[in-house]
């Protein structure tokens, strides 16, 4: 009975956990907007007329794709880490090098969603209608004019819904890099269940947390759709 009342109570872990949220927070932040930049790359390599950019955005999608998650993780982290340090001592430099798991995370997790959100963005290129974009440039637009003014706009509206569920899922996916270490919510909840032999209400804890942002961004994804929806109607009346 002594050692059960020495236990820590669970409550003593709610700032822990939260800042384990916030650190979860920030990885999918970070990772989706890579996860963006990589996908509208692969999405404009796959409609390129460049042989090559088609083939390396080819590969890139459907090799990634092909590949679990947790692979992946472990395959940046572990071999990047080997592979800097044999770099390193190639050059002399003898010190061991850690790579930290925040930004392996980050990088792992935006590089698999990107190939997820380049199909997502080459999609949503192909519905818009190719008239505007040769529309613009007759009318003596850049290339880069006809983008930003005519297809970007036009594009987000059919890969919003795509994009949401890719955040979605990749918003879960940050739970594995716990597993390289890293001190986010589901790693601490997984600490502290140890010293309080309460695994259920951690791991709860975190199931909650994870679905409240879930909501969140459900509904801030709606409201992203409806003023898109807004705007197409203003266009086409």
């Amino acid at each position: 009975m002594a050692q059960a009342s020495d236990a820590p109570h669970p409550i003593e872990y709610a700032s822990s956990i939260l800042d384990g949220a916030l650190l979860t927070i920030e990885l999918a932040l970070l990772s989706l907007l890579i996860a963006v930049l990589l996908g509208m790359l692969a999405a404009l390599g796959k409609l390129s007329r460049n042989l090559l950019a088609r083939w390396l955005a080819s590969v890139y999608t459907t090799v990634i794709r092909g590949i679990p998650e947790l692979v992946l993780m472990f395959l940046v982290f572990y071999g990047g880490q080997l592979l800097i340090n044999d770099l390193a001592a190639s050059i002399g430099y003898d010190d061991y090098i850690d790579i930290d798991p925040f930004i392996s995370g980050v990088i792992t997790i935006g590089f698999i969603y990107g190939a997820y959100m380049g199909e997502t963005f080459r999609g949503a290129i192909l519905a818009v209608d190719q008239g505007q974009l040769e529309a613009g440039s007759a009318y003596g637009m850049t290339r880069w004019q006809v983008f930003h003014r005519i297809l970007f706009p036009q594009m987000m509206r059919h890969a919003l819904p795509g994009l949401g569920n890719n955040w979605l899922v990749l918003l879960k996916a940050t739970a594995l890099v716990s597993l390289i270490g890293l001190e986010d919510m589901v790693r601490k909840a997984h600490l502290a269940s140890g010293s309080t032999q309460e695994p259920f209400i951690f791991f709860l804890a975190v199931a909650v947390i994870f679905l409240i942002f879930t909501s969140i961004s459900v509904a801030l994804l709606q409201w992203a759709e409806n003023h898109y929806g807004a705007c197409v109607k203003r266009e086409t009346h």
